[in-house]
């Protein structure tokens, strides 16, 4: 077999895949200067492939494909796409991370770690005046929106900091909300709405459930950045009706310069961080490996996805 490498690795990692399909398989790296035609010989001869190709390669353009190992958990630019070959995307490796970062930044907006950081940067000595005004994550009331890897991590966190958390999802049986209705009809008490919701659930969260929300409550999203109205998102924060949000993700990245959430001092922006750490690279080869070894033996693949679905 031959096999394509598109993801950025380190030597180290490199090495790695080298030593365990040596004498078995051949690798091929996508290069720093490989221009867009060698990068896609390369991938076009390849039977399995590890890496988010452009999304044009794969309209046909590579019959021998059998299998795909993305190195994402999301793939919604590829919903698109009816494949034969497997494909798998990199399951929960992402979901504590990004747990972490959305739970991270409601503690930080809650408690004002983000103004304090900013006072630091002034020279400014005014916790005084702040203490009143800080909130608690203890005993919140919560909805997140999907049963996912990533909602039901968050769900985990918050369930240490003693939150009365109800999960929102069309057919889990996890969840004790399933349809729209019941998420409005719930919101009006909610303290804090956590979105960690795929692609496919485009602008789910619209002008009528923010609308919804109870006044003076939080927005945080970590799933998919078009899944929110940011238009109506930005009114509730100016307005106050919100009184903050905590967004790892916008509908369009990197944001825009003239988006009004880079100045709203209630907002929190991690930047699409969620999923990062130290390791993040050695989890997408050590996936990569185990399907492989999976194929070889006739076992099931990790985290088989269907492309059309979104799941």
């Amino acid at each position: 077999m031959q096999i394509y490498i598109h993801s950025t690795l380190d030597s180290t990692l490199r090495k790695k895949l080298q030593s365990a399909f040596s004498g078995k398989h051949t690798v091929v790296f996508r290069e720093t200067d490989d221009t867009e035609a060698e990068a896609l010989e390369k991938f076009g001869q390849a039977q399995w492939v590890l890496g988010n190709v452009p999304a044009g390669w794969l309209s046909g353009k590579n019959k021998s494909l059998e299998f795909w190992q993305l190195d994402s958990a999301g793939f919604d630019k590829y919903k698109h796409l009816h494949l034969e070959a497997r494909t798998a995307n990199m399951g929960d490796w992402f979901a504590r991370p990004c747990a972490e970062t959305i739970v991270g930044g409601l503690m930080a907006l809650l408690r004002g770690i983000d103004a304090l950081t900013l006072l630091k940067q002034n020279k400014q000595w005014v916790g005084h005046t702040m203490r009143p005004h800080l909130g608690l994550l203890d005993r919140s009331k919560v909805v997140v929106l999907g049963s996912g890897t990533i909602g039901m991590a968050t769900r985990s966190i918050l369930d240490g900091f003693r939150c009365q958390v109800k999960t929102l999802a069309r057919t889990s049986p996890r969840a004790e909300l399933h349809t729209k209705e019941e998420l409005l009809a719930e919101l009006p008490t909610v303290d804090i709405l956590v979105n960690t919701l795929p692609g496919t659930a485009d602008n789910f969260v619209d002008r009528e459930v923010i609308a919804a929300m109870r006044p003076g409550s939080i927005y945080a999203n970590v799933g998919r950045g078009n899944t929110t109205d940011e238009a109506a998102l930005i009114e509730a924060l100016k307005s106050g009706q919100l009184s903050g949000a905590v967004l790892d993700v916008t509908q369009r990245e990197p944001l825009p310069d003239d988006s009004p959430l880079w100045t709203l001092p209630n907002v929190i922006l991690t930047q699409h961080t969620g999923g990062g750490q130290a390791d993040e690279d050695v989890g997408k080869v050590d996936l990569f490996l185990r399907n492989v070894e999976n194929l070889e033996n006739g076992k099931a693949i990790e985290s088989e996805v269907d492309l059309t679905r979104g799941y």
